[in-house]
């Protein structure tokens, strides 16, 4: 549970600490998929290697000031990282104004967590199972922490539900077009994930997710014609990516399975 504080400043404070978190998530997005530690080194830029200064690690504020290049050699830092600060920001205010005020930290460990999974899986159609694996234990903790609360059973059972229908419903697509098409159609990372998501949403958030999933592939897919990109049967799209969005709109409008 959250302070009690005015909404006001809880809102302002839970974005200020999303935009941070969002910044380690902008620099894990990018050491994961490469192999280097996220606690080991000093932050360096991409492109010249040259260690960046306390002055320009400040959340939005120093991609700002530095109009979006490195101050050594120039070279434009990209909007990953600040989209990756955004985005914290936007899920610590989306969670104190939409969750329940006893779920807001609970929606805002979710989020983060699916933030970090959905830019590594837009960057490189990868989702690493460590991740996956913390976010199902997390969904776990939570819904242990529910039953213990509620002195039941059925938090744990919805979770449980919710995690091995997401898992089940994904392998048996992926299983079922690999029969017929003789190919893999989707990643195997995605079955996972979905079943992670379960975890924290339930049977029904489950369906609500792949529903949800699926308008935005949709919804991307015409946005990719208006920009006159071709698309095609085997366009690859970053189902996690999808579902990691989808999945946390679901988490705080219907909240736990």
């Amino acid at each position: 549970m959250i302070p009690e504080w005015p909404i006001g400043l809880t809102f302002v404070t839970a974005m200020l600490a999303g935009a941070a978190i969002g910044s380690f998530i902008g620099a894990a997005m990018v050491r994961l998929p490469e192999g280097r530690s996220l606690i080991a080194g000093r932050s360096a830029c991409d492109s010249c290697a040259a260690p960046i200064a306390v002055r320009d690690l400040v959340p939005l504020v120093s991609w700002l000031v530095l109009r979006g290049r490195c101050r050594s050699c120039r070279e434009p830092i990209g909007v990953w990282q600040p989209g990756a600060e955004i985005g914290g920001a936007a899920i610590g205010g989306a969670a104190v104004l939409f969750a329940p005020p006893a779920l807001a930290l609970p929606a805002m460990l979710l989020g983060w967590q699916l933030l970090l999974l959905a830019l590594i899986d837009a960057r490189n159609l990868w989702l690493p199972r460590p991740l996956t694996a913390l976010l199902a234990a997390s969904g776990g903790a939570l819904a242990a922490w529910r039953g213990w609360q509620e002195a039941s059973l059925a938090p744990l059972a919805a979770a449980a539900a919710g995690g091995a229908l997401g898992f089940v419903l994904l392998w048996a697509v992926a299983r079922g077009y690999r029969l017929l098409r003789g190919r893999e159609g989707m990643g195997g990372g995605d079955p996972p994930l979905l079943g992670a998501i379960g975890l924290w949403v339930g049977p029904m958030g489950v369906i609500g997710t792949v529903i949800g999933a699926s308008l935005l592939g949709l919804a991307a897919a015409l946005v990719m014609l208006l920009a006159r990109r071709p698309v095609a049967a085997d366009t690859a799209l970053p189902l996690g990516t999808l579902m990691a969005v989808a999945g946390f709109a679901i988490f705080l409008v219907a909240g736990p399975g």
